[in-house]
């Protein structure tokens, strides 16, 4: 193949190979209600017609089209273009026009709130903006007064084309105008710059977990080497795979993973968690999810989700009678017993794991996950039940998304691989957590990634970029994680732990508050915990968000009545929970001063909604500390 050095390139590459396979699908929209529930709540379901499909070349028009128009509305070459955008093909089409325009896109999650929007878009100085319609009117319109050099809104969505209401000097255009203008033919012949690899592709705030998000400035020549490296860990991909698309594209272990697709060829197709599977929230019964209409062979997913999945399994399975759960059991232990030997066990598959395969629509060869460490039990079921192997990958905006991924057949759990073809890894001793390169029998240490996919730093944020990046003797750029790993004797890397979580109780000992839930989070009463401890203290404390199904057991054992929000301020329940933590943590061998002395229950679960935790569900511990600073003085207030 040619040079394909910036994406613009791999675009027009994948269109010439390509023109007329499907490349960006998305369902229309049938019918929409409301379901009235008992308790009062109104659910909005839907019924969802089959995917329409854009080809390769309609793609590509489609973007060709819509840079030339942001062209025509004043946009110049390297300077940058925000998207504040749901998952979904409009995203994708008005992506590759920037990058063959060489405008930067400023990515920002669709989650974030107000004042974290309005310093991104002032951050990065930008004038034109892509939005989704529901976003432009429950986000973006109340913030329009603190964002002055604003000055076009292009809504993705086919909405009505005047839009009275908006502040004076704002414009506000639907997608399809800006394509007619871009199509015009004094601005379609117009020269356009194509970008180097050197220029920014991509600016991506992180939904940090503390404090201002940053934005990440990622380059042409950092987006090709992290998906090259991506590319060449999973087997046989081709044009006959089907992507789902689902996760948020601002964050960039969606992006990559898209944008590998459509370099070979591939096809997307749009879905959201509400509508992913039958048993979907949004979903109307009877009708089918994403999954079942798309049928994918390629799936990402964060743990969260299959945490999910496999919590509705095994809720499923203990539904089952005495003979279904018997044979249940039976085929999972064998067939553990088979993939550890190498082998594989077809009748099991068909006979007993079809139907759990069923609900990702039956055709997953491989599903990627990444954003945060997968549990070891989660990893075994979504082996042996899904028939596929689930590739853990671990890597950070700041290393576009790359860094290693495990190979397809090893089935060991809590590893995440060997480091991907575009970098190198190495450890670096942290003494204050007490790791070094010298540890037995594993070499332990602070994580670095080098190499090309290492990206340009933080967004005018030259101190931090001082702290986090560096380059060696031979000019190549290097990374530091903050994360801890150890290698192991074959090459593959376990993170272990994080530089940022460690906190010094009284008497001295350490406390990796990420570790203690990543154990505890194993027990089947705990969807979520937030362990924290005050260096004052002598012990640590948690915040858990309890499984309402395994609470409502537990409660109906001790004969304790009542709903899940009254249980949760229920001091008995509190203790009874205890109990069952404590016992995980003898079980998963804590220290007696990791384990949690004391808990309060709360009966929400973190959303990023709620702003508790990140888009991709990452802890963000200032928040959770301030939303149970009650509870928190009294655990340790001993009242």
């Amino acid at each position: 193949s040619e040079n394909l050095d910036a994406l613009d390139k791999v675009f027009e590459y994948a269109a010439t190979r390509f023109p007329h396979r499907d490349c960006l699908g998305t369902r229309e929209v049938v019918s929409e209600e409301d379901e009235h529930q008992a308790n009062g709540k109104v659910f909005k379901k839907v019924v969802l017609g089959e995917y329409r499909w854009l080809s390769y070349e309609e793609v590509l028009t489609a973007a060709s089209r819509l840079g030339s128009g942001l062209a025509a509305l004043g946009q110049r070459p390297k300077h940058n273009v925000a998207i504040f955008c749901e998952t979904r093909a409009e995203w994708v089409v008005a992506a590759q026009a920037c990058f063959m325009y060489n405008f930067p896109l400023v990515t920002l999650y669709s989650t974030l709130g107000g004042p974290a929007i309005a310093h991104g878009l002032n951050e990065t100085q930008v004038t034109h903006i892509f939005t989704s319609r529901e976003l432009l009117e429950t986000r973006l319109k109340a913030i329009l007064y603190e964002v002055p050099r604003l000055q076009h809104i292009i809504v993705v969505d086919d909405t009505p084309t005047s839009w009275p209401g908006y502040p004076r000097g704002i414009s506000v255009h639907n997608m399809a105008s800006v394509q007619k203008l871009g199509a015009r033919p004094e601005n379609a012949s117009r020269e356009r710059k194509r970008p180097l690899p050197s220029d920014i592709a991509v600016i991506m705030y992180t939904s940090g977990s503390t404090g201002i998000p940053k934005g990440v400035v990622i380059s042409h020549g950092n987006i090709i080497a992290g998906i090259t490296g991506m590319a060449e860990r999973i087997p046989n991909l081709s044009e006959e795979d089907t992507y789902i698309g689902y996760l948020p594209l601002a964050h960039v272990l969606e992006l990559s993973a898209e944008l590998v697709c459509v370099s070979h060829g591939c096809r997307i197709g749009y879905s959201s968690p509400q509508t992913l599977a039958d048993q979907s929230t949004k979903i109307k019964k009877g009708s089918k999810g994403d999954t079942s209409a798309l049928r994918p062979t390629l799936m990402a997913a964060v743990p969260e989700i299959m945490d999910r999945i496999y919590k509705n399994v095994m809720t499923k399975v203990e539904e089952m009678n005495c003979v279904q759960r018997t044979l249940f059991t039976l085929a999972y232990n064998y067939k553990l017993e088979q993939l550890a030997k190498g082998n594989s066990t077809p009748l099991c598959d068909r006979l007993v794991f079809g139907k759990v395969r069923s609900l990702l629509g039956g055709r997953t060869r491989v599903l990627l996950s990444g954003g945060a460490p997968l549990s070891a039990a989660t990893q075994r079921f979504m082996n042996v039940c899904f028939c596929c192997p689930v590739a853990q990958g671990y890597g950070l905006t700041e290393t576009c998304g790359a860094g290693t991924i495990s190979e397809m057949w090893d089935y060991s759990t809590g590893r995440v691989g060997g480091p991907l073809v575009c970098c190198e890894i190495k450890l670096k001793d942290w003494l204050e957590g007490g790791y070094r390169k010298t540890d037995k029998p594993h070499p332990r240490g602070e994580i670095l990634i080098g190499g090309p996919n290492v990206t340009m730093g933080y967004y005018k944020n030259e101190a931090r970029n001082q702290e986090d990046f560096f380059a060696d003797e031979s000019g190549q750029r290097w990374f530091c994680t903050g994360d801890v790993g150890e290698f192991h004797a074959d090459g593959c890397l376990k993170i272990i732990d994080r530089k940022k979580d460690l906190v010094k109780l009284q008497a001295g000992e350490y406390v990796s508050l990420g570790k203690v839930e990543s154990m505890l989070k194993n027990c089947p009463l705990v969807d979520n915990i937030c362990a924290y401890a005050n260096s004052d203290e002598t012990y640590v404390i948690g915040f858990v968000v309890p499984n309402q199904k395994q609470l409502l057991a537990l409660a109906g054992q001790y004969g304790i009545r009542g709903p899940c929000e009254e249980l949760c301020g229920s001091k008995a329940m509190e203790e009874l929970v205890l109990k069952v933590i404590t016992e995980t943590a003898l079980a998963v061998q804590l220290e007696r001063f990791e384990t949690p002395r004391k808990i309060c229950l709360s009966p929400d679960p973190w959303t990023p909604e709620t702003g508790l935790v990140t888009d991709a569900f990452k802890l963000k511990r200032k928040e959770l500390k301030t939303r149970y600073q009650d509870d928190i003085e009294r655990m340790y207030g001993g009242k």
